[in-house]
Parts: structure tokens; sequence; C-alpha cells
């Protein structure tokens, strides 16, 4: 565990998980824009890392899914103007109190920075970042840049979906895919 000046134990786990949008109702709300389309972790976890003002605790003591995005009580957040001042504030929780997965599933953190590969064995890139398209999530892979860079793609959008997503591993810190290079 890490430590702040305050004397704070930091866990060494945490992970950024969404933001804060803004305020929710009158009574000290804050809407959170979550990074997954499944908040679960968001949900579960009583004690959220926030970085504004500075990088603090806070204990959630309700939260529920409003609209698409978790509208959630804070300890000592008791007002509208309080809520609102924390607008852009990264919510991180620890590692710890994300739900379990089942073995092919994955959390979204864990596949940015796997490097992607097609069947043919061509390293396309890595992943930069993924996004819901409302259907299903998509990989966005930064491609590295060649010689010809002014004709090749700045990034390459696969669907993650079985069909193109072959195989993920974490241990080789790899995804294949059936992606070609003229997609």
């Amino acid at each position: 565990m890490g430590k702040t000046a305050s004397g704070v134990h930091i866990p060494d786990d945490l992970v950024v998980v969404g933001y804060v949008s803004g305020a929710y109702g009158i009574h000290g709300w804050v809407r959170i824009k979550a990074y997954s389309a499944d908040a679960d972790a968001l949900l579960s976890a009583r004690t959220w890392w926030l970085d504004k003002p500075d990088f603090h605790d806070v204990e959630m003591t309700q939260a529920k899914i409003h609209g698409g995005d978790v509208v959630a009580s804070l300890m000592g957040i008791a007002n509208r103007d309080t809520a609102e001042a924390l607008k852009g504030t990264s919510v991180q929780i620890s590692r710890s109190h994300f739900p379990p997965l089942s073995d092919d599933e994955y959390y979204w953190v864990d596949l940015i920075g796997l490097a992607v590969e097609n069947l043919e064995g061509v390293h396309l890139g890595l992943v930069a970042d993924l996004m819901d398209n409302g259907a299903h999530p998509i990989l966005r892979v930064a491609v590295p840049p060649t010689s010809d860079s002014d004709k090749a793609p700045q990034e390459i959008l696969i669907p993650y979906v079985d069909r193109f997503v072959k195989t993920v591993d974490q241990t080789a810190k790899k995804i294949t895919v059936d992606w070609g290079l003229d997609y």
C-alpha cells in the first residue's frame, strides 16, 4: 500500500472506473460516467477514491443505475453545489472489489496495452482503448507508424465479437484476431 502526505493508506490495486460528470438532484448525489458498460464494480465497492480536490477516499453510501450512468450518494457530499464541484473527478476503486468473471470474460482495463495480431501473425498494433457501440464492444487498436504512414490508418476498430476476436492471452499480453490489414 502507498501512503499520501496525510498518512492515508492507498491500495496498490486501484483502477480508474469512471469520472464524475455532474450533480444528480439537489441532495448531493453525483452522476458517474462509467468506463465500462457493466458498472457492477462501482455499485458494489463501498470505498471510492477521488482525485479532486486532492487524492482521497470517500464512502459510497448508495448507488444505482440511472439512464445509463451510475448515480451515487457519497459521505460528506450533502448538497448540489458540493456535488457539482466534483465534476471531472476521476473515480477509482480497488481491484479487489471487482466482481469475479468467468473464464472467457475480461475487464476492459485488462485488455488495454495488449498486442493485437491477426491469424497470419501480422502485428496490427496495441489496444489503446475500448468503446461500446450499444451492440458490442469495439477494440481501438493504435497502429504503429510505418514508412508510408500518410496512407496507413492511425487506428483500427475491431468489433469485440467471437467472429473476429479468436483468443485473448493475458499471460502473453496478446490478442489474436481474424482481421486483415485491408479491412
